[in-house]
């Protein structure tokens, strides 16, 4: 048997060297150099198409506990990425043509992956796992969207932040016009000097430049905090900053304006800026949203973006093991089930070869522990994160079960949080493959 793999990004080429390492004949298919997408320019596999770097190594921060994890599973490009890795404090950095050539050639010299260049239109009939990426070819994103038809061409996300970095003397829970102290929404009141304030600095902020082929479809649908701003000094204020209904703590009047935050996980761990979808570059979202009051020492578990990004409502077609709900040999798998990153990326490409290796091998799925970040995530793309809307997320704590007692220190936290994760999956690591 011979299994389809669409797709030799990341998750592409990490699900096929999972399954090729398990002896399954793959046939990995990939467009390049037929045609390219408007963000890639090289011939080869797995091109890094932003940033060199695949985050921190820290195990006290998401994006190293996420890596030790998928050690611990069994992933097969983090080595290639520790092989080409180039200088860069305690982050994994990689020069992008070394990597791209080094998972080339051992994909060219793996005796059961077959490398197809061809353009894919239609979803194949055979096992397949799908991991085309955010910037999907037309007519394939045209097929997958007959079959889903909730289908996505960008991303536009506000910023979350985490709970307990929330000033809580200033901010208070309460829906409009309603009792202070319950209700669905965590109110930020601004006076008019710090809407002033903050108003002139969002307007003058720096903003991350559009490819072409992304500023169509970003602003048809959704408009940037930034640009609602710009239209006029109260704008937000009749918009999504306005203060009817709310009451500001500190003088038992109606704010000028109020920021309101919605809770995002099931935990209450995290909470986004509603209507905040925001362009700005991410040092500029935490200088000036920062200026919010109660928010001055936001910690935030992922900012703002606004980009060309295919991706399906993953909730209500896949289950937590990238698996289509109802079908045991379809599988997706990269930023196109809302996963946010290169590492997440990889992640759901190894979680999809292994998967789809068991089902064929009829061996049972079992769920990645909930108080993993691997698991949290695998959990987010099914929907069980309790999100009030789907949007493609990072590896953060946020998303992770909390530890059952408080800890003020965030590094302390996350380094106790990083020690149960890995003990929890060395234990249980047998389930998974």
């Amino acid at each position: 048997m011979t299994i389809i793999v669409i797709g030799g990004g990341l998750a592409g080429c990490e699900a096929a060297l999972q399954l090729a390492k398990r002896g399954f004949k793959v046939d990995l298919f990939e467009m390049k150099p037929i045609k390219k997408s408007p963000a890639h320019s090289m011939d080869t596999l797995c091109e890094l198409v932003c940033s060199n770097s695949l985050k921190s190594t820290k195990p006290d921060t998401a994006g190293g506990l996420l890596k030790l994890e998928m050690d611990i599973l069994g992933c097969e490009l983090l080595k290639f990425a520790s092989d080409c890795a180039v200088p860069a404090g305690g982050a994994l950095a990689v020069d992008r043509d070394e990597f791209s050539k080094a998972v080339t050639k051992a994909i060219e010299n793996e005796p059961n992956i077959n490398i197809v260049h061809k353009i894919v239109t239609d979803i194949p009939n055979s096992p397949c796992i799908i991991a085309t990426g955010p910037l999907t070819e037309d007519s394939f994103a045209k097929a997958i969207k007959k079959r889903f038809d909730s289908l996505y061409f960008f991303d536009a996300a506000s910023p979350i932040i985490s709970k307990d970095s929330i000033n809580m003397d200033i901010v208070y829970r309460a829906n409009r016009y309603e009792d202070i102290g319950s209700g669905d929404y965590l109110n930020c009141p601004m006076n008019k000097e710090e809407y002033e304030a903050f108003y002139t600095e969002l307007i003058n902020a720096n903003t991350v430049e559009l490819h072409g082929f992304e500023t169509a479809r970003v602003f048809e649908s959704c408009m940037p905090v930034e640009v609602m701003a710009k239209r006029g000094r109260d704008t937000l204020r009749f918009g999504p900053l306005r203060p009817v209904g709310l009451t500001d703590l500190r003088t038992g009047k109606r704010p000028y304006a109020v920021v309101q935050l919605r809770q995002e996980d099931v935990y209450g761990n995290s909470y986004n800026l509603v209507g905040f979808q925001t362009n700005l570059k991410f040092p500029e979202q935490k200088r000036v949203f920062s200026m919010i009051p109660g928010l001055e020492n936001a910690e935030f578990l992922r900012y703002g973006v606004m980009h060309a990004n295919t991706y399906l409502n993953s909730p209500k077609y896949l289950d937590e093991f990238f698996r289509v709900k109802g079908e045991s040999n379809l599988y997706f798998a990269g930023q196109i089930t809302g996963v946010e990153g290169y590492v997440e990326s990889i992640f759901s490409g190894m979680m999809a070869g292994i998967n789809m290796a068991r089902t064929l091998e009829g061996k049972d799925l079992n769920p990645l522990p909930k108080e993993c970040i691997t698991g949290a995530l695998c959990k987010h793309v099914a929907g069980g994160s309790g999100s009030s809307s789907y949007q493609p997320m990072n590896a953060n704590f946020g998303i992770i079960i909390p530890l059952g007692k408080r800890i003020k220190d965030k590094k302390e936290r996350y380094m106790e949080q990083s020690k149960r994760s890995v003990s929890i999956l060395k234990e249980n690591r047998g389930k998974y493959f």
